[in-house]
C-alpha cells in the first residue's frame, strides 16, 4: 500500500486537493479532522489538566486553548506531546483499516508534515502550493483573520519555497480546480506504476 503525505502552508488549496484524492478513491486520513475529534473527546481531561479553564462542557474552547498556547513555544510543545501521540493511534488505526479493506494507497492530510513529522515514513510526500498573492487572498478572506494572525501563522510553516524544494510532487492550486484535478490525477498514475520509486 503505497502512503502519500499531504501537506501545504496556510490558504494553499489543500484541503480541497486532499478532497480531489479522495474523489480518485484514496482513503484520507485528515490530522485536523482528529485533532477535533480528540477535543471533543479523549484529550478534554488531559488538556484540562495542562491548560485550566481552556475546556467547557467536555469539549475544549479552541479560542481560550490558542491564546494559552499561541507565541507561547513551551506551552505549545506541551500541548504537542499531549496530542501527537493520540492523533497516532487514529492514524494507525485508519491505516490497518485501509489495508484490511485492500487499499492500494492511502493519504494522510497533515499540515505540518515537515515541521512536526517524518517524510521519510511517506512513499511520496506531496505539497500544494500557489502564489503568495493568492495565497494572501485567500487567507484574508477567512472570518476573524488578521494581518497579525496570519504572519503568526506563517512563523510556525516552513517556508513555500522550503516544502516546494523538499517535495516529490507538487500541486499548484493557483490555476484553478481542473487543472489542480489533472495533477492529482497525474500524481496518482505515476505512484501506482509499476516499479515506481522515490527520487528523493
Amino acid at each position: 500500500m503505497i502512503v502519500l503525505g499531504l501537506t501545504g502552508s496556510v490558504g494553499m488549496g489543500k484541503s480541497t486537493t486532499a478532497q480531489m484524492f479522495v474523489e480518485e478513491g484514496v482513503p484520507m486520513f485528515d490530522a485536523d479532522a482528529a485533532v477535533h475529534h480528540l477535543y471533543a473527546g479523549e484529550a478534554v481531561p488531559l488538556i484540562e489538566r495542562e491548560f485550566p479553564g481552556t475546556t467547557k462542557n467536555g469539549t475544549v474552547d479552541r479560542e481560550k486553548l490558542s491564546a494559552a498556547v499561541v507565541g507561547k513555544p513551551e506551552a505549545l510543545s506541551k500541548l504537542e506531546k499531549l496530542i501527537h501521540p493520540l492523533v497516532g493511534q487514529l492514524r494507525a488505526q485508519f491505516m490497518a483499516d485501509a489495508e484490511k479493506s485492500g487499499a492500494k494507497a492511502v493519504l494522510l492530510d497533515i499540515p505540518l508534515l515537515f515541521e512536526t513529522g517524518d517524510p521519510a515514513k511517506f512513499h511520496a510526500v506531496i505539497v500544494v502550493s500557489a502564489p503568495h498573492d493568492i495565497q494572501r487572498a485567500r487567507v484574508h478572506a477567512r472570518p476573524g483573520m488578521t494581518p497579525e494572525k496570519f504572519g503568526a501563522i506563517l512563523k510556525r510553516q516552513l517556508p513555500d519555497s522550503e516544502k516546494r524544494a523538499r517535495a516529490d510532487f507538487v500541486i499548484d492550486t493557483g490555476q484553478g480546480l481542473e487543472f489542480a484535478r489533472k495533477q492529482v490525477k497525474e500524481v496518482l498514475a505515476e505512484v501506482l506504476s509499476p516499479g515506481w520509486t522515490r527520487k528523493k
